[in-house]
């Protein structure tokens, strides 16, 4: 995980604090400064352990970040040169510049159309660095695309960015298919969720909210469980001396299933606030592509489960391949448990968003 050093604890607190000084500012300027302290604090933690593909997937990480930002940049001088005004909050704006700044935010979340380079970055870091990637760094640039779309309301830009998120959804189911490694295969239902969080911050800043504090708790569950088993590929996960591997194996589907969707789980929640928010406020047909997507990703997740089940089977009498992080039983006892009293409370909120749904109709 994360290095116990004082460097380790220094840019941990440069990323968050970039990202809570881009969601406090009213400021273009200000938000570029902010985008760019929280790239500089999360790049020395991607390359802690100095291993030679983690530096591959930071340089990645930063040409693409950088693309982004310049793009922000040149997007906002713009905007300046036709109001006179830095400001986020503004009605009469450039459409280049508009259009250049949303650009530059889904190339930064890693969405549809720039979404080729997550999967490349996911592939070669560490599992905390996983979590961090796919939750708290999407935090500031899908809630700026909020207030861009609540302040200027341009109907071809609109337009557009429901494609996008449509497109991504269904990125995110195509790009899972035949995966195997687990990494890779969470970098696409990232860009699936992504399409998602796009769709609340169109229709919905609340229904945004609830989606992405939902993704963030089934993402804590579900790396946390990675890291305590230390799994690299599905075939893996029954081969593993730490703990129970049928209780391992068990978990890691049941919080996927949760990811994509499943109902009674917690996953389900999230798509149904989306789906309630977007029937009340726009079109229902809009969610169609988003649907798609999902159910291309809860296919390859019950595929998993059948071959994930099999190839335990198979692996039962063979010797054990695969060296186990050095977790203690009593945590790897705490941590299932309590993952699945999380995720099936899901089942509660669903009853609890129906009938606030209800009650607001």
């Amino acid at each position: 995980m994360l290095s116990m050093m004082p460097f380790g604890f220094l840019f941990s607190f440069i990323t968050f604090l970039g990202s809570i000084l881009s969601l406090s500012s009213i400021h273009w300027l200000s938000i570029w400064v902010g985008l760019e302290i929280n790239m500089m604090g999360f790049i020395p933690l991607l390359i802690y352990r100095g291993l030679t593909m983690e530096t591959e997937s930071s340089i990645k990480y930063f040409i693409m970040q950088a693309l982004g930002s310049s793009m922000l940049m040149f997007g906002s001088l713009l905007s300046f040169n036709i109001s006179l005004s830095w400001e986020l909050y503004q009605q009469d704006t450039h459409m280049l510049g508009l259009t250049l700044i949303i650009l530059s935010l889904f190339l930064k979340l890693g969405a549809f159309p720039f979404h080729f380079w997550l999967p490349e970055v996911m592939m070669n870091i560490s599992w905390l660095n996983c979590l961090i990637l796919t939750t708290w760094q999407k935090l500031a640039p899908v809630f700026l695309l909020t207030a861009m779309t609540q302040s200027w309301n341009y109907p071809t830009i609109i337009s557009m960015l429901f494609i996008m998120a449509g497109m991504s959804s269904i990125i995110g189911g195509l790009g899972g298919i035949n995966q195997t490694q687990i990494r890779t295969l969470l970098a696409y239902s990232s860009i699936g969720h992504v399409g998602w969080m796009t769709f609340c911050a169109l229709t919905s800043e609340s229904g945004l909210k609830i989606y992405f504090l939902i993704y963030a708790i089934i993402s804590v569950c579900l790396f946390t469980n990675l890291w305590t088993s230390d799994t690299k590929s599905f075939r893996h996960i029954g081969t593993l001396k730490n703990g129970n591997p049928k209780m391992n194996q068990l978990t890691l589907i049941f919080i996927l299933l949760s990811l994509g969707g499943m109902p009674p789980l917690l996953g389900f929640a999230a798509k149904w606030t989306a789906i309630s928010f977007s029937c009340i406020i726009s079109s229902p047909a809009l969610i169609f592509p988003l649907l798609l997507g999902s159910l291309m990703s809860l296919f390859y997740y019950l595929t998993l489960l059948f071959s994930m089940t099999f190839s335990s089977l198979i692996s039962g009498n063979s010797p054990n391949q695969l060296a186990s992080v050095n977790i203690p039983q009593s945590l790897s006892t705490l941590i299932t448990p309590t993952i699945f009293i999380i995720n099936f409370a899901g089942a509660l909120l669903v009853l609890t968003v129906i009938s606030l749904s209800t009650d607001f109709l």
